[in-house]
């Protein structure tokens, strides 16, 4: 592929690392942070350790949160003059909740080919884990700091009909439970541990349990939350006693204010509330005579 000035431009490599156990790396991810010119890891001092055990001697180089866009330019740059650059995060799969995914975006932007080598995601690995539905799923990583946007995220997953993933530290493990379990009411969740690791645990539960049980146990290891997602049935019964208990002329009201016809509100009317379109003409006759 051509790069700026002519000359051939090298190629960036999502490498994913192994998230515990060191065997799950693959022989296409150590061939190529062997051949590779540069790694970008996200704390070398972390990076090292793997490197040491394969025996790879490529360079090193810093890519993290806080230097996310000027170290990218950087990296940009080399990649238009040839190099071969991987990148790689403390575990798992780079762009998964973390900076890789800003690196990724720039490059395409600068016209920069990205390669993806599949590997571990603990998002994934907890989700076969967790014995709950697995073919639809919302992954949220860690809730955001700010306390707005945080309760708003929150709300959105209560109605959310698919599997929930989030992480989450130890240290904070009981308020997000906690939040959980007021926002989302006593859902079923697994809560994954240690990952690949020798002392890996799934622990399946309930959100009410759970915090009942760290009120005497340390949280420790870092966490993966799967949380049931909420039935569509429970949601349309929720929604039928909402409309119902609004006054019937009311509801009607809400449709035909929106210039819909009196004959097409009666068939929302209906659909809200669980019921025929018959019934709601007899309800309605009923109510002038």
């Amino acid at each position: 592929m051509l790069g700026y000035g002519g000359s051939m431009a090298g190629k960036l490599f999502l490498c994913a690392t192994p998230i515990g156990n060191l065997e799950d790396i693959t022989f296409r991810v150590i061939r190529t942070l062997k051949g590779a010119d540069l790694i970008a890891a996200e704390d070398t001092r972390n990076s090292i350790k793997l490197l040491n055990h394969f025996d790879i001697h490529t360079p090193m180089t810093s890519y993290h949160e806080y230097n996310k866009i000027e170290k990218a330019r950087i990296l940009i740059e080399k990649m238009q003059q040839g190099q071969n650059i991987a990148l790689v995060t403390d575990a798992g799969t780079p762009g998964i909740s973390d900076p890789g995914e800003e690196l990724v975006s720039m490059c395409y932007q600068a016209g920069i080919e990205v390669t993806s080598l599949p590997g571990p995601a603990a998002c994934v690995t907890a989700l076969t884990l967790s014995g709950l539905p697995t073919r639809r799923f919302a992954f949220e990583a860690f809730l955001p700091m700010d306390k707005k946007e945080r309760k708003a995220v929150l709300e959105e997953l209560r109605d959310e009909t698919r599997t929930i993933i989030l992480y989450e530290a130890p240290h904070r493990l009981v308020k997000t439970l906690k939040e959980l379990y007021e926002t989302l009411g006593n859902r079923r969740i697994t809560l994954c541990r240690e990952l690949t690791k020798r002392y890996e645990t799934a622990f399946r539960s309930t959100l009410e349990e759970l915090i009942q049980y760290y009120e005497t146990e340390e949280p420790r290891g870092e966490c993966v939350l799967v949380v049931e997602g909420r039935s569509r049935k429970e949601i349309e019964e929720e929604s039928q006693r909402v409309w119902t208990a609004m006054p019937l002329t009311e509801h009607m009201a809400h449709y035909e204010n929106q210039g819909i016809s009196h004959k097409e509100a009666m068939k929302l009317v209906a659909k809200d509330r669980g019921v025929t379109k018959r019934d709601i003409y007899k309800q309605l006759l009923s109510k002038e005579e």
